[in-house]
C-alpha cells in the first residue's frame, strides 16, 4: 500500500507550472530585446557558443529537482502488512452517565466537565491498556470501541454531551449491560468497568446487571459525582422543576455504587472537588493481574523520500556543472545543433 505522510505538501506542485510559464516568459522577453540589435541570423554569427538548449535543459533539471524535493517533504511511504502486537495489560470500558442531572453544579463547573477533564487525565496515564467509551442516560451508547489509541480516545471523549442521549433518565443496568457486551471477546483478558455516575437510577435493573458482571469475571469500579446534600439542575440558564413547580434537586446515591463494586469485587470511590477518583482506581487496577493483549497493527510503512531527495539533488549537481555555452570539446557531436536556428536571435544580458 502507498500513502504520503504529509499530503498537503502536494499542494506544493502548482509552483512547478508557474516556474515553467514564467521560464516561457523570460525566453519570449529575451529574443524580443535581441531582435532590437538587427536580424537574428546576422546575430547569432557573433555568438556561436551560445546555446539556448544547454539552458533549457539546465531548467528542466532545476524544475525536475523542485518537483522531486516536494514529493520527498510529502513523504511517500509503502506498507500495509498487519502483524500482531502482544503487550500486557487489561481493557477498560468507562460507562459515563450523561444524564441531564451531570449538569448539576455542585462540582465546578459542572459534574459531566469535571468528569471528562478526570477521563482526559487518565488516558495520559495509560501505556497498554486497551479502553473504550460507554455513555448512558435513559439509553446506553458505545461512544468509543474498545482501542489502544488513546489518542483518538481522548478526542471521543472530549465530545461527551448530554445532546447524545435520546432518551432522558438514567439506566445504569443498561449501561453495564452494553459495556459487558463491549470487550474485544479476547477471553484471556483481564476486563474492568468504571462506572461514573451520580448514582440516580430510574429503571432498577442495576444489580442483575452487576451479577452478570461478576459471573463473566468483570470488575466494576463505582465513582459517585456529586454530593449527598444535591444541587440543582441548570438547563439553558434555566432550572429544572418537577410536574409540581418545585426545583429538582440532583443527590448522589452511595449505597447502589457500593453495592455494584461489591459484588463484582470492585471497589467504590466518591469523588472530591479536587480529584473525581480516577487516580485512585488506576492505581488499584494496575495491581491487578494484567494479561497478555493482542492487538492486529499495521506494519510500520517504509519511508521513501530518501531516494527522491538523492535523485533531486544529483540532478541540481549536474545542472550546475553544465555551462550554458557549448562545451568546444563537445562540439564535433553537435549535441544541440538542431535547436541553433532558434537558438541565433538570443543573447545574453
Amino acid at each position: 500500500m502507498f500513502r504520503f505522510a504529509h499530503p498537503e505538501y502536494l499542494y506544493l506542485l502548482a509552483a512547478v507550472p508557474a516556474l515553467i510559464a514564467l521560464f516561457a516568459w523570460a525566453l519570449h522577453d529575451r529574443r524580443r530585446r535581441l531582435a532590437r540589435f538587427g536580424d537574428p541570423e546576422t546575430v547569432a554569427t557573433l555568438m556561436p557558443d551560445v546555446s539556448t538548449g544547454r539552458r533549457k535543459l539546465k531548467f528542466g533539471l532545476f524544475t525536475a529537482a523542485v518537483a522531486l524535493l516536494i514529493l520527498a517533504a510529502a513523504r511517500p511511504q509503502f506498507g500495509s502488512k498487519l502483524r500482531e502486537q502482544k503487550s500486557r495489560g487489561i481493557e477498560m470500558m468507562l460507562a459515563v452517565d450523561i444524564s441531564n442531572s451531570m449538569l448539576a453544579e455542585d462540582f465546578e463547573p459542572n459534574r459531566l466537565e469535571r468528569t471528562k477533564y478526570a477521563v482526559d487525565k487518565l488516558f495520559d496515564g495509560l501505556r497498554q491498556d486497551r479502553v473504550g467509551v460507554v455513555v448512558f442516560a435513559g439509553d446506553a451508547t458505545v461512544q468509543l470501541p474498545i482501542t489502544s489509541d488513546y489518542r483518538m480516545a481522548k478526542a471521543f471523549a472530549r465530545r461527551i454531551s448530554p445532546s447524545m442521549a435520546s432518551v432522558q433518565g438514567t439506566s445504569i443496568g443498561k449501561a453495564l449491560s452494553l459495556a459487558e457486551m463491549s470487550f474485544s471477546g479476547d477471553g484471556d483478558a483481564s476486563r474492568v468497568i468504571v462506572l461514573i455516575t451520580d448514582g440516580e437510577d430510574h429503571e432498577g435493573d442495576v444489580m442483575q446487571a452487576a451479577e452478570r458482571a461478576a459471573e463473566q469475571g468483570i470488575r466494576i469500579f463505582t465513582i459517585g459525582i456529586g454530593t449527598p446534600e444535591g444541587a440543582p439542575i441548570e438547563i439553558g440558564g434555566e432550572f429544572v422543576k418537577d410536574e409540581k413547580g418545585d426545583m429538582v434537586v440532583s443527590k448522589l446515591d452511595e449505597q447502589m455504587l457500593q453495592e455494584i463494586a461489591r459484588i463484582t469485587g470492585g471497589a467504590y470511590i466518591r469523588a472530591t472537588k479536587q480529584s473525581i477518583g480516577l487516580d485512585e482506581i488506576v492505581r488499584t487496577i494496575n495491581e491487578m493481574e494484567q494479561s497478555e493483549l493482542t492487538t492486529m497493527r499495521f506494519e510500520e510503512y517504509n519511508e521513501q523520500f530518501q531516494y527522491l531527495v538523492a535523485i533531486a539533488f544529483a540532478l541540481l549537481l549536474i545542472g550546475f556543472w553544465l555551462l550554458d555555452r557549448r562545451n568546444p570539446l563537445l562540439a564535433r557531436f553537435d549535441v544541440f545543433r538542431k535547436q541553433h536556428t532558434e537558438e541565433t536571435n538570443e543573447k545574453p544580458l
